[in-house]
């Protein structure tokens, strides 16, 4: 991964975190339905980045990232639901939270540029 690229940097960060709590989810708290929705979703946020990043055009591009910004929500939801189903406790889910929200704004803000031109 070459240095520099935020989102890149950010997301690929974000799936390690993903990876761990879904391995928590399921060591700790034998939890495997919803824990392995976290897994799917947190860690396209990464993959969809890379395949965006490698687009061929710029419409490939925003079309990836697009998927980027809607797995992220879909991931926001899934940590949510689990601390208020008492499998992350306020600490796990608000260190997890706050770099979703971080990836949403950073990529909301990406889409944004790229429409307006």
């Amino acid at each position: 991964m070459k240095s520099g690229n935020i989102i890149q940097e950010k997301t690929y960060t974000f799936a390690i975190k993903i990876v761990q709590a879904y391995k928590f989810l399921v060591e700790e708290k034998k939890e495997y339905v919803l824990s392995k929705q976290l897994l799917r979703s947190g860690t396209s946020i990464g993959a969809n980045t890379e395949e965006a990043i490698g687009g061929q055009t710029e419409k490939d591009f925003y079309a990836k990232l697009n998927i980027v910004y809607k797995e992220a929500r879909e991931t926001h939801f899934w940590i949510r639901l689990l601390k208020d189903t008492n499998f992350f406790d306020e600490h796990q889910a608000q260190s997890l939270l706050n770099d979703c929200e971080e990836i949403l704004k950073i990529t909301g803000s990406i889409i944004k540029t790229i429409k307006l031109k």
